[in-house]
């Protein structure tokens, strides 16, 4: 289907997607110690070329809060931001070998409970860090996911500054704003067709915007400081925004340290990248599935366009690809209009811009939140028993108090633990074959796969055998056993079988893949 087809959806959704990722582009630009700019470039690369590459229908790329702390390391390490441009050029070439050698089917493994979690964790920690900014209290960045942050602080330490850091007018924009959205979503977009094009965020900006231009006119004492404000860079004309590009400082080619931080970069993208296509998927209510292979190889040409000309890495983020789907985009033009309108505003209109309140894109965000972390999803992952809803709220709570891949990390950990554990009881089938006065005779059929993972079950049934049983361990349907497996088999039958006068037979054909057993 031609991206085209969907402009009545796509357009307003960009639109949409473009407030929301202003904020966020300068926010983590500012986290990671680099040029405000940079941020913006990345941004306008993640919309424009990784778009275009991408095969993800809603998915949305620009800077990643994850890698912020990794640039302002790895700028202080290297000592300039040229240089560090050169690791982002060969951070992209990285992901553009992972992609080439077939990598991206790592994205496939991730447990969809994890999955489920990631995604409510995130619509958490977004409402809990837009709190502040709703009531004008701006000491943390806009972008910065982490429950950590750069300035000792932490997630819910911030929500107590808030108090003593009240901004009235800040907080009766977000306020209103938050009415707006409501009611737009609600009541209005129900009511008429016109109100479902135009969208109810763009509404909420447009009175965010005349509030500070008739406040600063008129009633200063109402007027949002412009702490409080977006802030991007103005060039005084062309030459000037020119010359807020970057090149590579290319003399750094033989220095060792570019090509661990490059690696590094690539790694960490990478995951972050697989962990949004595939909560992304999840959200798109088509459920397309996205081409993980050639996701790595869209974001590594973007990495290596994005280094090449001043900007911060790129990741595919689940932030912005959830308002896209929020907002009714349908296809990838969405993102890469996003792209498209974030260069054009940074040329054409950088001053209007800087007259949008924080405190309006937070509004618009805690509503993305909510939407992210409905009481519902909690309900039916609690419905579906302990070995989903477990996973599911360790990664939440992990994402919550820690960062994205560790709380990842950690709700992979216990959804292995199931796996292992159903491993534990389903290596083989145990039979009462005979039961007389002479003594047991029991027959163990192993299934078709059975690996180290099955060790434990085996030798606790073996180890519960009455002594003087005759055992008859059949292999016959297996394919492959392990040699752990085997092992195990032979120690008990040399050693414990034999003590406790225990007949161990083996039975075994040629299917079973004689390099294992």
């Amino acid at each position: 289907m031609s991206i085209f087809k969907e402009l009545k959806s796509d357009i307003p959704s960009s639109i949409i997607v473009f407030f929301v990722a202003l904020p966020l582009c300068l926010g983590i630009a500012l986290a990671s110690g680099a040029p405000l700019f940079s941020g913006l470039i990345a941004g306008i690369v993640g919309g424009i070329v990784v778009g275009s590459l991408s095969g993800s229908a809603l998915g949305v790329s620009g800077p990643a809060a994850g890698l912020a702390v990794i640039v302002l390391t790895s700028i202080q390490e290297l000592g300039a931001y040229e240089s560090f441009l050169l690791a982002v050029v060969f951070a992209g070439i990285f992901q553009l070998i992972l992609g080439f050698l077939k990598a991206g089917f790592i994205g496939y493994y991730f447990p969809s409970s994890v999955i489920k979690g990631m995604l409510s964790g995130i619509g958490i920690i977004i409402i809990l860090k837009q709190i502040p900014h709703a009531f004008g209290y701006d000491a943390d960045y806009e972008g910065d996911m982490d429950f950590v942050q750069a300035d000792g602080e932490n997630t819910f330490s911030e929500l107590l500054n808030v108090f003593d850091n009240i901004s009235t007018p800040a907080m009766t924009v977000a306020i209103v704003s938050l009415a707006i959205l409501l009611l737009w979503d609600k009541v209005l977009s129900k009511k008429s067709k016109v109100f479902t094009l135009i969208p109810g965020p763009l509404v909420a900006v447009a009175f965010g915007i005349g509030f500070e231009l008739i406040t600063n006119a008129y009633f200063p004492n109402w007027s949002i400081s412009a702490e409080h404000l977006v802030s991007v860079p103005v060039a005084e004309d062309f030459s000037g925004f020119i010359g807020q590009f970057s090149l590579p400082d290319f003399s750094q080619i033989t220095n060792y340290n570019i090509y661990v931080i490059a690696l590094t970069m690539a790694v960490v993208a990478s995951l972050e990248t697989l962990l949004s296509v595939e909560a992304t998927d999840k959200l798109d209510p088509k459920k397309r599935v996205t081409p993980t292979n050639r996701e790595l190889i869209a974001q590594g040409a973007g990495n290596v366009v994005s280094g090449m000309i001043g900007g911060l890495p790129i990741t595919q983020v689940i932030v912005r690809s959830s308002a896209n789907i929020q907002s009714g985009g349908k296809t990838k033009l969405s993102g890469i209009l996003h792209g498209i309108l974030l260069l054009v505003s940074v040329v054409l209109v950088p001053k209007l811009l800087n007259q949008i309140p924080l405190a309006v894109l937070a509004s618009i965000l805690l509503v993305v939140g909510f939407k992210l972390a409905k009481p519902s999803l909690f309900k039916a992952m609690y419905e579906l028993g302990p070995k989903q809803f477990l996973p599911f709220v360790v990664t939440l709570v992990g994402i919550v108090f820690t960062d994205l891949l560790t709380g990842i990390a950690l709700g992979v950990g216990v959804a292995i633990f199931y796996i292992v554990k159903n491993n534990f009881s389903n290596s083989h089938f145990m039979h009462i074959k005979e039961n007389d006065e002479e003594g047991h005779k029991v027959e163990m059929t192993l299934s078709e796969e059975v690996t180290f993972l099955n060790k434990g079950a085996i030798l606790q049934e073996l180890n519960n055998l009455p002594d003087g049983t005759e055992v008859t361990i059949d292999m016959r349907k297996s394919v492959r056993v392990d040699y752990d497996v085997y092992e195990i088999i032979e120690n008990f039958r040399l050693n414990s079988a034999k003590d406790r006068n225990i007949k161990v037979v083996v039975k075994s054909d040629s299917k079973c893949s004689t390099a294992d057993y």
